[in-house]
């Protein structure tokens, strides 16, 4: 039942069978915080790692640890589920145990990683009829997809590292010839790497390592396979700095100021004990140190990118700068993090949206798309 029918029912979605589980629950924190309560009333829906939908406490959710690695849900909550069609009057319903049946307005996924970022949760929610926050379904699967993306970006012209993607199954037949396919993006002249391995549908910096000698890289491919059956290997810049910027809409989006990470962790790169375990592990720098032309050129990249993978109501875009000024797309993600660290969010910030406004802009623009959807013909 409503508590308030003059109020939104957002039901924030987070949690998820991934990897980035625990981080999802972080996010789930932040948006939660930033809900505008005179306009929205919140339920909160935890998705556990076996995958069953239990309702959750917000207090609880509130007051749990920032630390991804002492999050957790609550596992003693009811279960829920949504209807997987609309009702009579092409509402989404939310059912209970025992049979009890609730509306709720528009979902907003803070899913991150497979099952959730990857346009399965987003089918569910076509086929239930309910709007919700971020990419549809072509554009959550692109935008997980690393190699999929950088097929799609090479394609629209938009500048990429090399890189070579590898499935599990060849790595089994030859892992000989595929470590020399691999080794082979060590750029000339320069001694070995850096080379990244990555898993191609994760985020978050799960399972990726940075190569810097060839002995270390079948530990990286078998390390990336643990978490995926496709993996992506690209070449390190040396000296790259790595360049963010959020995309906010839909047919008319626009771009925030550039921001810039700066890792100092012993990992060498941004990963995930640089980004969630060690607090000294990298600085932000909004806005980033650039030139106007720069800052514009990234803009620029980061629609261009948002359009070409089919994206739409938010997505961070990431970049690298080379040393000769070169910009690279390294990769899109559609469910950005909304940590009390992440750039999504603190880039609006600093672009004159704050984070109550920001998550109302959101909701709104996945309410107007839902709307215009319904009204789409369904016979000839």
């Amino acid at each position: 039942m409503r508590n308030n029918p003059a109020k939104v029912r957002v039901a924030v979605l987070f949690g998820g069978r991934s990897a980035e589980h625990e981080i999802s629950l972080l996010s789930a924190r932040f948006v939660v915080e930033a809900l505008d309560r005179d306009r929205f009333e919140p339920v909160l829906i935890g998705i556990d790692k076996a995958g069953r939908w239990l309702l959750q406490d917000e207090a609880l959710l509130l007051s749990a640890a920032r630390d991804p690695r002492l999050a957790r849900l609550n596992d003693t909550m009811p279960e829920i589920a949504l209807d997987a069609y609309p009702g009579p009057a092409g509402e989404a319903t939310l059912t209970a145990p025992g049979g009890a049946r609730s509306p709720i307005d528009v979902v907003f996924p803070v899913l991150h990683g497979p099952t959730g970022e990857d346009g399965c949760v987003q089918g569910l929610l076509e086929l239930a009829g309910v709007p919700y926050v971020g990419s549809g379904v072509l554009g959550s699967a692109v935008g997980m997809d690393k190699d999929v993306m950088k097929r799609l970006l090479r394609e629209a012209e938009i500048p990429i590292v090399p890189h070579v993607s590898l499935r599990r199954a060849a790595w089994d037949r030859d892992r000989g010839a595929c470590l020399e396919q691999i080794a082979a993006l060590s750029p000339a002249g320069s001694g070995f790497g850096p080379i990244f391995v990555k898993p191609a549908n994760l985020g978050s910096s799960v399972g990726v390592r940075r190569v810097t000698a060839r002995s270390e890289l079948e530990a990286a491919v078998e390390h990336a396979f643990e978490f995926d059956l496709k993996i992506v290997c690209e070449q390190g810049i040396e000296g790259v700095r790595e360049i963010e910027c959020s995309v906010l809409g839909d047919d008319d989006p626009i771009a925030s100021v550039p921001g810039e990470i700066v890792v100092g962790h012993a990992d060498g790169f941004y990963s995930y004990a640089a980004k969630y375990i060690d607090a000294e592990g990298a600085t932000i720098r909004i806005p980033a140190d650039l030139s106007p032309a720069e800052a514009n050129a990234v803009q620029l990249l980061a629609l261009r990118t948002f359009r070409a993978l089919e994206a739409s109501g938010m997505a961070r875009v990431d970049l690298f700068l080379a040393p000769d000024r070169s910009l690279y797309v390294n990769e899109i993600n559609t469910i950005p993090g909304f940590t009390a660290i992440s750039m999504y969010p603190k880039l609006w910030e600093a672009s004159g949206i704050p984070a109550r406004e920001l998550i109302e802009r959101l909701i709104s623009l996945a309410l107007e798309r839902g709307a215009r959807k319904a009204r789409l013909r369904t016979s000839a």
